[in-house]
């Protein structure tokens, strides 16, 4: 007792050495009856691949996604409010055409102007929760070759 939330934070006496190693998944709300429209959004536009939920766990409503070697699931929440500061961010492998596949389909999006390193922008899922999709094995002598260097 007494001491402060700065000090438990970076003292090495404050916490065991941690247990968490890796994220297993990352869950995004969404309102009741989001089902169709999730496996348009993740599964048909962003191309990500189904996964079966458990059994027990169906009647809750959602689904889940399989994002690299973690999921992604999408829960319903019965007071259902958007995520718009907190949010995932998705490494993808060309961020300039996932930008253009989903404003050509009705997808508003915002490019980060505000950080140097990877080009990364901003969307929102079907209910206004906030995504990040960046390109982060990008470099700066790719992004030569390939033209793509100007911030837009």
């Amino acid at each position: 007792m007494g001491r402060s939330r700065a000090n438990s934070r970076t003292s090495s006496k404050a916490t065991p050495r941690t247990q968490v190693t890796d994220i297993d998944h990352v869950q995004l709300a969404a309102p009741r009856g989001c089902e169709a429209e999730a496996r348009k959004f993740f599964g048909r536009l962003l191309g990500l691949a189904e996964v079966e939920k458990p059994e027990a766990l169906e009647a809750r409503g959602g689904c889940w996604f399989r994002v690299g070697t973690r999921q992604l699931h999408i829960g319903v929440a019965a007071n259902f409010i958007p995520a718009t500061k907190a949010h995932p961010a998705f490494g993808v492998r060309d961020v300039e055409a996932l930008y253009a596949t989903l404003e050509k389909a009705g997808v508003e999006c915002l490019w980060d102007e505000a950080a140097d390193g990877p080009r990364r922008f901003y969307a929102r899922d079907p209910w206004g929760n906030r995504l990040e999709f960046t390109e982060p094995a990008r470099t700066a002598a790719t992004a030569r070759k390939t033209g793509k260097t100007g911030r837009r």
